[in-house]
């Protein structure tokens, strides 16, 4: 009997809306007033820091997506480079592992967003949001896309919005500039590679795209083009939404809320946040959506390769999704959610992810010095994995020695 199987249908637009909904979604709306408690005015540096940490791992996912266009990347990338099906597993778990730590910071910013409008018990918000996003991801693949796409298209104009409004303290910005330039001590880089860390978590998301491969059209071209694009987009409206935060807000305030957008927004309008508020909400709902089913799809991905119980590879006839994994991944987002703080589960999102870009990169690294270039795959310099490798290794001995100290 023939098990029923992925369908093809994403494009370009939707894989970059897909991919631009998990990025935007997981980070600025959540933890700019996080990185601006550990950065203060270094706030924008430390999102420009984490922005270069990402740039280099996500033209090596580039070029791995090209070469692999399948479901469980990660797992497959590393196995193609190591030839260790145990190491592959690891990584593949990993993943999943990052991917229900980040839904579950997720909707506890959702939370945050929604006490602007009306006092809920914690746990009673977080388990029906976390049943209706289990709902969507089973609905099928193109239903939960475009619903994606429709509320990254929310997201993006929540961001705009937000720049618009507080836009005329950018004139501030020749006179106060020395603000932003850090002193030379260890003391006051401490807090910015902190913060970058934090805001690591933030650029979270292109990894992600390359779990549906098997879900898009002409995979090898669309997918590195969809990455690069969502980065650069991603990148530019961080650092702009960075720099007007903290000018808007006193870092020392901006760091107590759970809805710091909604805090910039009142501060320079002088009313009520509740349109960004409930974009905000939009936002953060779609980038758990999104993380849902890309740990889904992994656990879909490893089990198609025999690495896990066949089960979670079942695909549903009627929706092709794989229903059992999905369960799987919500039930887990609803534990951690109801666990921990957003700050600390986007700590260890941030780690395990850097984690699984070392050995990425470094797959990437052996993958190019054993093999001829493929002529139909999109190609980078070596270089590019090694500085990628280097970077998310000396974040990773950054965090073990905070986690010691700490």
């Amino acid at each position: 009997m023939t098990k029923t199987t992925l369908k093809r249908s994403l494009g370009l637009p939707l894989l970059v809306f897909y991919g631009l909904g998990n990025i935007l979604g997981a980070g600025i709306y959540a933890l700019v007033g996080k990185v601006a408690g550990s950065a203060g005015m270094y706030t924008p540096l430390s999102f420009l820091i984490a922005s270069l940490l990402a740039t280099f791992t996500a033209f090596a996912y580039a070029e791995l997506s090209s070469r692999f266009p399948v479901s469980a990347g990660e797992s497959v990338y590393v196995y193609e480079g190591f030839g260790l099906k145990q190491l592959a597993l690891i990584v593949g778990m990993l993943i999943v592992l990052a991917g229900v730590l980040s839904s579950a910071a997720i909707i506890q910013s959702f939370i945050g967003y929604l006490q602007e409008f009306v006092q809920v018990p914690r746990a009673l918000a977080l388990s029906v949001m976390v049943a209706v996003l289990a709902f969507v991801a089973i609905w099928g693949i193109v239903e939960s896309v475009r619903m994606a796409a429709f509320l990254t298209l929310l997201e993006i104009t929540g961001l705009l919005l937000l720049l618009w409004v507080a836009g005329g303290n950018f004139t501030e910005l020749p006179a106060r500039f020395p603000e932003f330039i850090p002193p030379a001590e260890g003391v006051a880089w401490y807090g910015i590679l902190l913060g970058g860390m934090l805001a690591f978590y933030a650029y979270i998301g292109f990894e992600d795209m390359v779990n549906i491969a098997e879900e898009a059209k002409d995979a090898e071209r669309n997918m590195p083009t969809a990455i690069i694009t969502v980065l650069v987009v991603s990148s530019t409206l961080y650092i702009l939404v960075a720099v007007v935060s903290v000018l808007t807000v006193n870092p020392d305030i901006l760091k107590a809320t759970d809805a710091p957008l909604a805090l910039v927004y009142k501060q320079a309008t002088g009313g009520e946040a509740k349109l960004i508020s409930l974009i905000a909400m939009f936002a953060v709902v779609n980038g758990a959506l999104i993380q849902i089913i890309m740990s889904s799809r992994i656990l879909y991905g490893l089990s198609k390769r025999g690495w896990l119980p066949d089960r979670l590879g079942d695909v549903h006839e009627k929706t092709r999704t794989p229903v059992l994994s999905t369960l799987l991944v919500s039930a887990a987002v609803l534990i951690l959610g109801l666990l921990h703080t957003l700050e600390k589960l986007a700590e260890w999102t941030s780690f395990v992810i850097l984690i699984v870009f070392f050995l990425v990169n470094a797959a990437l690294v052996r993958i190019k010095t054993k093999e001829t270039e493929k002529p139909d795959a999109v190609t980078f310099p070596v270089w590019i994995p090694v500085t990628g490798a280097t970077l998310s290794f000396c974040f990773v001995v950054f965090e073990t020695i905070r986690i010691i100290i700490n």
